[in-house]
């Protein structure tokens, strides 16, 4: 079964980053949050290709473009097209940034690799501009393929246990998190690729049905709150001891 499935998604599976859809949400919202130099920073940079694709598509005179990677190889391809990489580990270290100096954060397929999604979402709220955007791309656990597979007694796939990811996403669970007390609201939704179909069925079938589509995006906004999303862990006990900063710095 899982072969079949296999075969049956490798034609579209390039659909899965959803470029297309991040680079629209960009268009539509971030022209409105910035005036004069636009700060544009990739969390697990990869190559670039979001970080590019999306400067591309923005087109604006003045877009400075950081990225976050500890990969040696991808540091390396991306400065060579002019991105300004720092190495950090997003789960444990500070952004290497001024608080609220960045317009734009990107992270495609990077948090369902994660644990410390409540660090990682509160560096992004001190160093994201209020009203600043935050756009994210996961994998969909509640995907139609994904019911179907869990249906027949299968692993979905976006959270295989024999696999990189360690957190599964759906659109309400999402929301639910990143709008918690208030640091960021959610302004669109959009998804990308719908399996098994081909990609003149699922293009538009993601986009009338982002919650089963293989693929969720979400386009956040930095409310004027003042402190770090951290601080939700104050009034909230988990059974698991979440990283909250090195308490000797």
């Amino acid at each position: 079964m899982r072969a079949l499935l296999a075969k049956l998604k490798a034609p579209t599976v390039e659909l899965n980053y959803g470029r297309e859809v991040i680079a629209a949400m960009a268009r539509r919202h971030a022209r409105r949050t910035a005036e004069g130099e636009l700060n544009i920073l990739d969390i697990g940079l990869g190559t670039g290709a979001d970080l590019l694709n999306v400067a591309k598509s923005l087109g604006h005179p003045h877009a400075k473009l950081f990225g976050l990677e500890s990969h040696a190889p991808h540091v390396e391809a991306a400065r060579a097209l002019g991105v300004e990489v720092r190495q950090a580990d997003v789960e444990r270290s500070a952004f290497p940034f001024e608080p609220a100096s960045l317009d734009l954060i990107l992270a495609n397929q990077v948090l369902e690799h994660t644990k410390e999604i409540f660090w990682i979402a509160s560096e992004v709220s001190r160093v994201l501009k209020p009203g600043g955007l935050f756009i994210v791309g996961v994998p969909n656990l509640a995907s139609l393929h994904s019911r179907i597979m869990l249906g027949l007694g299968m692993q979905p796939s976006p959270i295989d246990v024999l696999g990189p990811h360690v957190r599964g996403f759906t659109k309400p669970g999402f929301r639910r998190f990143i709008e918690t007390d208030g640091y960021f609201r959610v302004v669109e939704v959009g998804g990308s690729n719908f399996y098994p179909f081909p990609q003149s069925l699922a293009r538009p079938l993601a986009r009338l049905l982002p919650g089963f589509a293989v693929s969720l995006f979400f386009c956040c906004q930095r409310t004027g709150k003042a402190g770090r999303f951290l601080d939700v862990l104050e009034s909230r006990f988990f059974e698991t001891p979440y990283y909250r900063g090195d308490p000797s710095r």
